[in-house]
């Protein structure tokens, strides 16, 4: 009797753990960005943010999107990519505006064709297939720029997938890379700290959240028997975070002058 009676306990325990742990990969991975958010929005500086966590993460989780196809894993990891996209958007909406409202260069620049003109000058009006300069990749002036280029990046990655999804070699490999850049997601921030000498402007906060959620993603992959790529990967980003709390600590700790950079033309272009 007592046997069947613990038995009826841990039954709904366990199903409450497992959706408890379903949850937390769907929304755990955004809460990092909401103190990130409110300190941008309040100050009305994104300086201290580097949008190529936003590229990152938007490319991972395409990629995993797609990798879904061809080999099948736990839909809470298909719906965490799916809010993940939505976060990011959001981040990169955000942060557009409030740098294009601090630009002091009046020049605009747009990923896919547009008509552009100096305004300062009032030059005419003049027609381009792409302002593609790399020195303005992902530092564009209008949000619609950056859902145009995710679409193309979508699309073109969809297109190549549905040609090969028969393909074992390739579909691991889709996983691997969709993973792998993940993985990479503090890289621009650790880079835009290391160029800066400083951590001022990013949320700490972020940070450990990231390093906590990492954590238990990578524990949820290892216990879930996810494909081996997400456990990998799981441990070198969890090494990333780590790599970026010692900077928080060496540079509040050692202050150091930052190094000069050439002035930009737009003033604001960073990683």
């Amino acid at each position: 009797m007592e046997a069947g009676g613990l038995e009826w306990l841990l039954g709904p325990m366990h199903q409450l753990v497992a959706w408890g742990a379903a949850g937390a990969m769907v929304f755990g991975g955004v809460v990092p960005y909401i103190p990130q958010y409110r300190d941008i929005r309040r100050s009305q500086n994104a300086e201290g943010f580097s949008t190529y966590v936003c590229l990152v993460l938007l490319v991972a989780n395409i990629l995993r999107i797609l990798f879904w196809f061809g080999r099948r894993f736990e839909s809470p990891l298909l719906w965490q990519s799916i809010i993940m996209i939505m976060t990011m958007l959001l981040m990169l909406k955000l942060c557009t505006e409030v740098r294009v409202a601090n630009e002091l260069n009046v020049k605009r620049r747009s990923f896919a064709a547009a008509d552009s003109k100096d305004e300062e000058i009032k030059a005419p009006p003049k027609r381009s297939y792409l302002d593609f300069d790399l020195n303005y990749f992902w530092h564009w002036s209008k949000f619609t720029d950056y859902i145009q280029c995710v679409l193309t990046f979508t699309g073109v990655t969809g297109y190549i997938t549905y040609l090969w999804l028969d393909s074992s070699l390739f579909v691991e490999m889709l996983g691997f890379l969709a993973v792998f850049t993940e993985a990479m997601l503090g890289v621009p921030q650790l880079y835009r700290n290391y160029q800066n000498r400083s951590t001022e402007g990013m949320s700490v906060k972020m940070v450990l959240m990231w390093t906590s959620g990492d954590t238990f993603k990578t524990v949820y992959f290892i216990l879930n028997q996810a494909p081996f790529q997400f456990s990998i990967c799981g441990l070198l980003q969890v090494f990333v975070d780590i790599a970026i709390l010692l900077q928080v600590y060496l540079y509040s700790s050692y202050p150091q002058k930052a190094t000069s950079h050439p002035a930009h033309p737009a003033s604001t272009k960073a990683l």
